[in-house]
């Protein structure tokens, strides 16, 4: 079963999104894909993604990569839906891509951020929202200042099942209830409360993502 069709079958609960992502870029070709993910993005999916730049792999040819990521910006601004962005070494480039979503009209969120400040605050300048994983509960993690940052209307936080288990979860195949002890995490460098970070980041992806569901109260 697809995300898309599992999500249609759970209404309200399961979210998809559809995109072609930099690792794939290579076989992107947009007249066969472009109208496939519209159909998707119209009956089912709520952002488009997960798209963006990878020049740490490199599993696509990075100019292919910049293609389809442009391609999925078009769409995103024809349809008005947000973008979820994937962005490793690619900090210029994501940079310029970012504004040419900003003049296309789109908007959308730089997935499992693990960047810079300097291409955070860009973003958020253009209306974007920053999503944090369990990757900030790592040992490794030392930026808490970057999780200062970001301000509250633009937060976000994610599992990226099943990958980036949080901490005491490390090494395991995450599941998207550990969500909390990133929101643990998050809430304790910027001086909050957990409970109220998670109703606050749950209210920012209804409106970011133009979910109507209930946040936890």
């Amino acid at each position: 079963m697809s995300a898309a069709e599992y999500a249609a079958d759970n209404p309200g609960f399961v979210f998809a999104t559809a995109g072609i992502h930099p690792h794939d870029a290579a076989g992107f070709l947009p007249a066969r894909d472009i109208p496939r993910l519209r159909e998707l993005l119209r009956d089912t999916a709520v952002a488009v993604g997960e798209c963006g730049l990878d020049y740490h792999y490199d599993n696509s040819p990075r100019e292919s990569q910049r293609v389809a990521f442009s391609a999925q910006i078009a769409l995103a601004a024809e349809i008005k839906k947000p973008l979820v962005v994937h962005t490793r070494d690619a900090e210029d480039d994501t940079r310029s891509m970012i504004g040419e979503a900003r003049t296309a009209g789109a908007t959308g969120v730089l997935h499992c951020y693990t960047g810079s400040r300097a291409l955070a605050e860009f973003a958020i300048d253009a209306g974007w929202y920053i999503s944090f994983s369990g990757i900030i509960t790592f040992k490794k993690w030392t930026d808490d200042d970057l999780l200062r940052l970001v301000p509250d209307d633009r937060l976000l936080v994610e599992s990226d099942s099943p990958y980036l288990a949080p901490v005491p979860f490390r090494g395991k195949r995450n599941e998207p209830m550990w969500v909390s002890h990133t929101v643990n995490k998050l809430a304790s460098v910027r001086e909050t409360d957990a409970d109220g970070l998670g109703r606050l980041t749950a209210s920012n992806t209804g409106r970011l993502f133009g979910l109507a569901f209930d946040a936890p109260s």
